[in-house]
């Protein structure tokens, strides 16, 4: 007993299917024996009014002894008969346990009957039927109502079940049912014939999950995400039925049909597309786009019909490693990475790696990085309606294209990225802090020539070689980050660097150097090689991320320092390689504590400033207990930058 939600499906009946690990009841109802899940007997009886009833036995649909797997199945509607199958799609939620299948109207009725005949025998397989036409009516195979559209002969299929004595019960009721999302109408799922591309044939999923594997996934859950999509796709269906698009290159006998589609026919059209462009398929008729003296290989006919199928558009996209790239030569095919929304692994992502290992043996790609999506601050869907858009347009008119790109390289692109005018409002700050320290730079160099003046590190001031052990530390990072796609460690590296590292301390402390020191004091040119190291090195990192400012600096920066002529723009250098000179650790850790002294004495002065003690830290004296033994008084004086700084050995009892 089979129940059913859509009676126009009936005509293309070829099975039932039963779960294999379900009880059935045999339940004997009058003169008949009818199966109906055990557990939904008492419901089905008074939906349908059945009274009387026995329950003769319970079996396991798929006990191999006593199963229903031997039983054949009257169909309602068309000729024939039709097998008991086992399924475990079927459930006890709805109807009686047995379900009608009719592969033709369905996709799990039709990936079932497929298992099915992989295994039957020749004469046993069922049929993909769908007697319908383009237009959604019954063709002529189902006499009684041909031409009638589906939908409307509902009502006709269920009195002809009637009258054959065939229902035992019918009832109306309000269920889900797919619509289309554009028209709202009803949607007809029919199967129809398509052009496929098999994944186990040729083992194309088996090398494109091996393929997987030999690519870097950013994040690494993509790799997951995509080997999961892969293995447990089905074949893929390439064809579409629009009106326009990429032409499937094949044509079909006009006298007995047969399909032809060779090596030799399809060089022939992708020559003339080549040529006169994809609008010579639609032009022309089907002898003008064949090899003279083309024959059907089946019955020898001249005469022959294009194919009116498109390709999926998504084999377009994924062709596009070989259309794109293969043609600029050597070293440019497979590409370094494939950047896209994380949608795309289910997307372009999945037909590149399908048609690369197809035609090429590997993927096409050597990384692919995904991203989120743009939504607003607080992390709700950008909408019209909502009023919540962030166009980007706005922001570069507003705040100029630079904090756009700031914004972008700031945050987790592997979660959506939040955009709000207060988080931009935020990150205009942190970029002012880097093109300041820029300027600042930039400003203390207009003298300075660095062939002429450039002090050889060994002479470098402790100081002066503790900002460049920081640049040391910001180049090495970025670099790592850079190889990564880590953008956000970037930008917190930079901001850190230029708001820390050179403004709240080294610069801070430079400034007597710099504005009062003789123009070419030893120390002050000290300064300014430093000075420059770091510009020439801050611009070279940023450059990827504030394109505009890079480039800006990068011709302001003093005469011969951009070097070759190549190089007349910071696109064209290389990003900056760190001095290993520059890593010294053990001026590092002295430096450590040196600006934990420096810190510990600002919190000081700075409660005495609350009190109105102390206008400026230049009015100030501290006293230390310091170790003789460690001789950091100058360095200690420098940066503490006070008036006056005394030490005398520690009692004992102190440690500093």
């Amino acid at each position: 007993m089979i129940w059913t939600t859509t009676p126009w499906t009936l005509p293309a009946n070829q099975a039932v299917c039963l779960h294999p690990d379900i009880e059935y009841a045999l339940v004997k109802v009058k003169d008949e024996v009818l199966v109906i899940a055990a557990q939904l007997v008492e419901s089905v009886a008074k939906a349908c009014g059945l009274s009387g009833y026995s329950v003769l036995a319970v079996k396991r649909g798929g006990d191999p002894v006593d199963g229903f797997r031997m039983l054949q199945c009257r169909r309602p509607l068309s000729e024939g008969l039709s097998p008991v199958l086992l399924g475990d799609f079927v459930t006890l939620d709805q109807g009686t346990g047995c379900v009608h299948i009719a592969p033709g109207h369905g996709q799990e009725d039709y990936a079932l009957v497929l298992d099915y005949n992989a295994s039957a025998a020749p004469g046993a397989r069922l049929e993909i039927v769908a007697p319908l036409d383009d237009a959604g009516r019954f063709t002529e195979s189902v006499k009684e109502f041909a031409g009638q559209h589906v939908l409307k002969a509902n009502a006709g299929i269920v009195e002809r079940l009637r009258t054959d004595g065939l229902l035992l019960g019918h009832s109306t009721l309000t269920h889900s049912y797919p619509h289309c999302w554009r028209c709202k109408s009803p949607v007809i799922f029919r199967a129809t014939k398509q052009w496929f591309v098999s994944m186990d044939e040729k083992g194309l999923r088996r090398q494109a999950l091996a393929e997987i594997g030999r690519v870097t996934w950013i994040p690494a859950r993509g790799r997951d995400r995509i080997y999961g999509m892969i293995e447990n796709r089905p074949d893929w269906c390439l064809s579409r039925q629009r009106v326009w698009g990429t032409p499937i290159p094949a044509f079909i006998c006009a006298a007995c049909r047969e399909v032809l589609a060779d090596p030799k026919v399809i060089n022939h059209v992708a020559d003339l597309v080549a040529q006169r462009g994809a609008d010579v398929w639609f032009q022309k008729p089907a002898q003008d786009l064949m090899p003279s003296g083309t024959v059907c290989r089946k019955c020898g006919g001249h005469a022959f019909e294009k194919e009116k199928d498109i390709l999926d558009v998504w084999f377009e996209s994924g062709v596009s490693h070989a259309a794109v790239l293969k043609p600029r030569g050597q070293g440019w095919w497979p590409a370094d990475l494939y950047l896209e929304g994380s949608d795309q692994h289910r997307g372009w992502f999945h037909s590149a790696l399908l048609t690369s290992v197809t035609t090429d043996d590997r993927a096409p790609y050597k990384a692919v990085l995904t991203h989120g999506f743009v939504v607003d601050g607080a992390g709700k869907k950008m909408s019209k309606s909502a009023g919540n858009v962030v166009a980007p347009q706005d922001v570069t008119k507003q705040l100029g294209a630079e904090i756009l790109r700031w914004w972008v390289a700031a945050q987790d692109y592997q979660e959506d990225l939040r955009i709000s005018q207060e988080i931009l409002t935020r990150l205009v700050e942190q970029y002012r802090k880097v093109r300041n320290t820029c300027r600042f730079l930039l400003s203390n160099l207009y003298d300075f020539d660095p062939a002429a003046h450039r002090v050889p590190f060994e002479r470098l001031p402790e100081l002066d070689r503790w900002a460049l052990l920081r640049l040391y530390h910001l180049v090495t990072k970025v670099r790592r980050a850079y190889d990564e796609y880590d953008f956000r460690q970037i930008v917190h590296e930079m901001d850190y660097f230029c708001a820390v590292d050179m403004s709240a301390i080294y610069l801070d402390i430079l400034k007597d150097r710099l504005y009062t020191f003789q123009r070419d004091s030893p120390l002050r040119r000290s300064s300014q090689t430093v000075l420059f190291d770091v510009l020439v090195a801050l611009t070279k990192v940023m450059a990827p991320i504030l394109s505009f400012t890079a480039e800006e600096v990068w011709r302001m920066l003093p005469a011969g320092a951009r070097g070759n002529p190549e190089t007349a723009s910071v696109h064209l250098a290389d990003l900056p390689v760190p001095d290993p000179r520059w890593a010294d650790q053990t001026l590092g850790r002295r430096w450590e504590r040196l600006l934990e002294l420096r810190a510990a004495v600002q919190n000081v002065l700075e409660a005495s400033r609350r009190e109105k003690v102390i206008g400026s830290s230049l009015e100030a004296a501290v006293t230390l207990e310091v170790d003789p033994q460690k001789g950091h008084r100058r360095q200690v004086r420098a940066v503490l930058e006070l008036s006056g700084c005394s030490g005398h050995v520690p009692r004992p009892s102190h440690v500093v």
